[in-house]
């Protein structure tokens, strides 16, 4: 689990440029997603001041604080920098003040600059932070990207989980995660599903061992993550037992406090699951686009009652 994040590693993934920044500033951590636009900060107003969040400083900020007296505004930038703030961003490749970066390099804070919209930054560097320090968790299953579609595949140990997975790589399709999926929630609707990094692109076949996905299918084989929008659920076939023949039945499982849809697929001998599930993806994606095959049948069944009832 991501408990922290450098600043160097937000330089490197939003390709920011660095403005000031020494091996000491460029290592201070963040510690929360959120975001500080430092407005009522600059005219003095320090009662409810986030600290602890990048500060962000678009053409707002900047055209307020060109308008300060310089002694004015080395004292608020001074102010600005506390012990745990993680450092300055300025947007729309705007000019830093002399007094941020004075203040910077005496309290050891990194000034970062980009050339995009304030909006646009701030919704990217929300976006990484969230995901990097969202709390995680493990589940057992095997994550696999179907047409585009996070497909979730559970089921009892030695069902054959892996080597649905592998028929489905062969098929196309690619690797997210075996065995161990480490899950977080994105938002209210929204559950991110990635491998640990000791199994990434790993698979493991009894009777094989261990193999390399990315090695033996190629880059275009493995996902870094995915969005989990599916949970296929394999369990043995039982005789007696009565399933579901019209697809029905719309269970809901719960994964990083988000429901997902469920369905449970019986294995047998002569059942080619891999393409089930490639059908079952197919079906769901149908459905979040309107078309629910069960209720088209449905209306033509009562249809062809009331039609048959009238010519009694």
């Amino acid at each position: 689990m991501e408990e922290v994040v450098k600043i160097h590693q937000l330089v490197e993934k939003l390709s920011l440029e660095v403005v000031y920044g020494d091996e000491e500033s460029l290592n201070r951590e963040i510690t929360t997603g959120d975001i500080s636009r430092p407005g009522l900060e600059l005219t003095g107003y320090f009662n409810y001041y986030p600290h602890n969040r990048l500060q962000l400083f678009g053409s707002k900020e900047i055209t307020f604080a060109e308008r300060m007296i310089p002694e004015e505004r080395l004292m608020v930038m001074r102010r600005l920098c506390e012990k745990d703030t993680p450092a300055f961003i300025i947007s729309r490749g705007l000019e830093a003040p002399e007094e941020m970066v004075q203040a910077a390099k005496e309290k050891g804070l990194a000034v970062l600059r980009s050339p995009i919209s304030t909006s646009r930054l701030l919704g990217e560097i929300s976006s990484y932070l969230d995901g990097r320090l969202a709390v995680r968790s493990s589940i057992h299953g095997v994550l696999v990207d179907v047409y585009g579609l996070g497909v979730l595949i559970q089921g009892d140990s030695g069902i054959g989980k892996s080597e649905t997975a592998l028929e489905l790589i062969k098929r196309g399709h690619r690797l997210i995660a075996d065995d161990r999926v480490d899950v977080y929630q994105q938002d209210e609707l929204t559950v991110i599903g990635e491998p640990p990094k000791i199994l990434q692109h790993l698979i493991e076949i009894r009777g094989i061992g261990i193999i390399d996905v990315m090695n033996l299918f190629g880059a275009s084989a493995v996902r870094g993550f995915m969005q989990v929008q599916l949970v296929v659920y394999l369990e043995a076939w039982e005789k007696d037992k009565k399933y579901d023949r019209l697809g029905s039945d719309d269970a809901m499982i719960e994964i990083a406090n988000v429901d997902v849809p469920q369905i449970r697929i019986p294995v047998k001998t002569g059942r080619n699951v891999a393409i089930i599930i490639e059908v079952a993806a197919m079906n769901f994606r149908a459905k979040t686009m309107g078309y629910d095959a069960t209720k088209a049948f449905e209306e033509r069944l009562t249809r062809l009652i009331e039609e048959n009832s009238g010519n009694v």
